[in-house]
């Protein structure tokens, strides 16, 4: 029995805590006519002044506030390692040479591609009669031209948005 007794006080105590900081208020929808004859629904009262109301509704609304998103931002505590203007100077250095050199990368390896696909254009074998099989046979040498060919207009597009 005094069990259920501390486990009543126990729960009484979390629902008195609970909803402390929560609020309550009265919510009402308005039937409104205005001088025209329309009528507009609203739960605005400052929408309801001049016109011809009558309540709808009213009930009871508990409003609890949100949770701290987990992205949100809060503010830095006192002496925290701020990013300095030469931090930042460096780092986009840094970052810049990182872009050329794979810019770099992806220009020979994009050289590599054409030269292979150059070379399959040339090549004719008897048995690709049909200009749909040579179609084909092109047709990986082709794709790997075009993604390198993208791969370094998107790195030439970085490295123009890290000059500004």
């Amino acid at each position: 029995m005094q069990r259920i007794g501390a486990l009543l006080v126990l729960m009484l105590s979390v629902l008195a805590v609970g909803p402390a900081s929560a609020q309550t208020e009265v919510q009402t929808t308005w039937n409104c006519k205005d001088a025209t004859g329309r009528t507009t629904l609203t739960n605005v009262k400052a929408e309801t002044i001049g016109k011809d109301c009558k309540i709808v509704t009213q009930e009871r609304v508990t409003i609890v506030p949100a949770p701290a998103k987990p992205g949100a931002k809060s503010p830095s505590p006192a002496g925290f390692p701020k990013e300095s203007a030469s931090d930042r100077v460096a780092s986009k250095a840094k970052q810049r040479d990182t872009i050329a050199k794979e810019l770099n990368q992806e220009e020979s390896m994009l050289a590599d591609a054409k030269k292979k696909l150059a070379e399959q254009e040339s090549i004719r074998s008897g048995n690709e009669s049909n200009y749909a099989k040579v179609l084909e046979r092109l047709k990986p040498y082709q794709d790997t031209v075009e993604v390198h060919e993208k791969n370094v207009e998107a790195l030439k597009r970085e490295l123009t948005n890290l000059s500004r």
